[in-house]
């Protein structure tokens, strides 16, 4: 068996593999001061649920955007098993072309995606994450890494907004009874939860006429579930994606039979 983990800047995704199968995952608040040895607590914790221990793994591999979780997370594997951790990014073949001016730049979540995508729907095809930032990736017909957009996630966008404006308080993200709001509540929900969903269709259609116009649309991320059915251009929701994507670097790097 082996573990799937990949760090977001708000969330950690954690998935637990037998081969090609996926037995548990669970998604966890990330913390940048957490150290390995804490993690390794924190892990064996999510295991022991499941009946699984540590000796139970032969393999690990991370994308992480959080440098200091990176360290962390490769301090615990070297202190509990006698191997590396792959490392997306830093010690992992990547098969699929990057065709951006610095692909150095490109953080190792949307490389994962991408590939994710491409195995699951083909090309082309773009993904829309909704992470810490919204993220919007174009990959081609042939399988090759375009480009894409970034924009303010939903989360850090309403709480940049509650903190700057006073009078408003933190409310629930939840989708209101329509547009135009009739108490404050409602039109923060409405400004939020229509006004991403109407961003994100947008740059999906300025990319379908670049690539085509028949790309397949997947949203992924842990804030997906807030927006995405409110835009009518995300034909897939695909939670796991991100997971799924570092089995296959993990089969193609390491092979799924440890």
């Amino acid at each position: 068996m082996f573990l799937a983990i990949d760090v977001g800047n708000t969330q950690t995704v954690i998935g637990v593999y037998c081969g090609d199968d996926l037995l548990h995952h669970w998604r966890i608040s990330t913390n940048a001061n957490t150290t390995g040895d804490e993690l390794a607590l924190h892990y064996q914790g999510f295991l022991i649920l499941k009946g699984l221990t540590f000796d139970d793994f032969s393999g690990i591999i991370v994308s992480s955007v959080v440098p200091s979780c990176t360290s962390a997370l490769e301090h615990m594997t070297r202190n509990l098993w006698d191997f590396e951790p792959l490392i997306v990014g830093h010690n992992v073949n990547i098969k699929m072309p990057i065709l951006i001016d610095n692909p150095s730049e490109l953080g190792p979540d949307r490389i994962v995606n991408a590939i994710a995508a491409y195995d699951r729907y083909g090309g082309p095809s773009i993904v829309v994450d909704f992470g810490t930032a919204t993220t919007w990736d174009a990959i081609s017909a042939q399988g090759e890494y375009l480009g894409g957009a970034i924009a303010p996630g939903v989360d850090i966008s309403a709480q940049a907004l509650f903190q700057r404006a006073a009078r408003l308080a933190r409310i629930e993200m939840t989708t209101p009874p329509g547009p135009i709001g009739k108490n404050t509540v409602w039109s923060v929900q409405s400004g939020i939860i229509f006004g991403f969903a109407g961003q994100v269709d947008r740059l999906v259609e300025m990319f379908q006429k670049e690539l085509g116009g028949n790309a397949k649309v997947i949203a992924t991320g842990g804030l997906a579930e807030v927006v995405v059915e409110e835009c009518k251009t995300v034909q897939i929701h695909d939670p796991l994606l991100t997971l799924h994507g570092l089995w296959l670097l993990y089969r193609d790097n390491r092979g799924i039979d440890e």
